[in-house]
């Protein structure tokens, strides 16, 4: 009997030391993080940015596989710098700000972009929930710790279709561009 319980008290060592190699970190609220959207009206850029955002991921840059990223979007948040195209993204054909306050994306399968693991290149794959639509999504990142803390930055193309984002007289690609280019730039702390 001493043998069983020496044996589960290794397994259970073993699991906690991996369990405290893997760091949760929390968006650090006051670091100037950003999350923008880059969309094209008639071939120009046409740049915006989500005020109210929130970003927590369970993540060991040497062992990626056991993470998880979750970011949580006040949609409403949306600023294109122009209070008559804030009014319009507002409404039923653009993000529909009524009926949809929350966008959310839950990765659980994260994985290391190349064997160099310096590099810090890294790929989240999970799920967009926007608009009442849900997409699988790849969201390429770069991790670079710092200090105590860490910095997330990519960026990754939508197409604006998939979740039903410009509908209507704006479906068609012609004036505002089917694609849609999000960046993001956050600082991460352990909590």
């Amino acid at each position: 009997m001493s043998k069983i319980a020496f044996c589960l008290a290794g397994l259970y060592a073993a699991a906690g030391l991996h369990q405290a190699q893997a760091a949760e970190w929390k968006m650090d609220a006051a670091a100037g993080n950003r999350l923008e959207f880059i969309a094209t009206f008639e071939q120009s850029p046409a740049t915006g940015v989500f005020k109210d955002f929130d970003v927590r991921f369970d993540f060991d840059p040497e062992k990626p596989a056991g993470g998880r990223l979750d970011v949580s979007i006040r949609v409403s948040s949306a600023d294109m710098a122009s209070v008559d195209i804030n009014k319009a993204i507002a409404t039923r054909e653009w993000f529909d700000f009524a009926r949809y306050q929350q966008a959310e994306f839950h990765a659980n399968d994260i994985r290391r972009l190349s064997g160099d693991a310096s590099a810090g290149r890294y790929l989240a794959r999970g799920v967009l929930s926007l608009k009442g639509v849900q997409q699988p999504v790849e969201v390429p990142f770069a991790w670079k710790a710092a200090g105590a803390g860490a910095m997330l930055e990519g960026e990754f193309v939508l197409k604006r279709a998939a979740f039903g984002i410009g509908t209507g007289e704006w479906a068609a690609t012609d004036t505002v561009g089917a694609d849609v280019t999000v960046k993001f730039r956050v600082k991460l702390n352990k909590p």
